[in-house]
C-alpha cells in the first residue's frame, strides 16, 4: 500500500533470477490514458532493466479497465507468453460504478491467472482523484507500473 512514507517503485531484489528469455504481455486500458500510459512506461522500463528483451514485451490495448480480463485471457492463452501485466485506472466517482468495475476486474484477472496457471498481475489504480492517480503513475509515490513488472518477474522466479 502506498503512503507518504513508501514509494511504490522501491522494492527488494530478492528472488529475482534471469528472465531474459521470458515473454511478457502488457495489457493497457485506454481509459485514463495519461495515467495508464505512464504506468506502461514504468512497467516497460522495469522489464528492460531486468534483462527482458524488447521483442519479448507485447503491448495490447483495451478500451477500459473492465476489458482487461478478456485481454488478459487472450494473452494468457498464448503458450509463448509467460506472464501478463494488466494496467488500468478507475477513479472513484459519484456512483457505484467504481465498485462494480473494480470488483469485476479483480475477480476476472484472478480467474484468468488460475485458469491458465500463469502470473496475471493486477496493476490497476483505484484512487479517489486524478491527482492521486498521477502521484502513483510516476509522481511522488513512484510508479505502480514498476511494481507490477517486478511482481510479474518475481512470480516467474517462484
Amino acid at each position: 500500500m502506498a503512503t507518504s512514507l513508501k514509494n511504490l517503485s522501491t522494492h527488494t531484489s530478492t528472488n529475482i533470477q534471469d528472465v531474459s528469455t521470458k515473454k511478457f504481455a502488457i495489457v493497457v486500458s485506454e481509459w485514463n490514458d495519461e495515467v495508464t500510459q505512464a504506468l506502461y512506461s514504468g512497467a516497460f522500463q522495469t522489464l528492460l532493466q531486468h534483462g527482458v528483451k524488447k521483442e519479448n514485451i507485447l503491448k495490447k490495448l483495451v478500451p477500459g479497465s473492465f476489458e482487461l480480463s478478456l485481454g488478459a485471457q487472450w494473452c494468457a492463452q498464448d503458450k509463448e507468453i509467460d506472464a501478463v501485466i494488466c494496467l488500468g485506472c478507475v477513479i472513484q466517482g459519484e456512483t457505484r460504478h467504481f465498485d462494480f468495475i473494480c470488483q469485476a476486474v479483480a475477480q476476472g484477472l484472478t480467474q484468468v491467472s488460475l485458469t491458465y496457471n500463469k502470473p496475471v498481475i493486477f496493476g490497476v489504480l483505484t484512487p479517489n482523484t486524478q491527482q492521486q492517480a498521477l502521484d502513483r503513475a510516476g509522481g511522488k509515490y513512484g510508479n505502480k507500473g514498476d511494481e507490477a513488472a517486478i511482481t510479474a518477474i518475481k512470480m516467474l522466479c517462484f
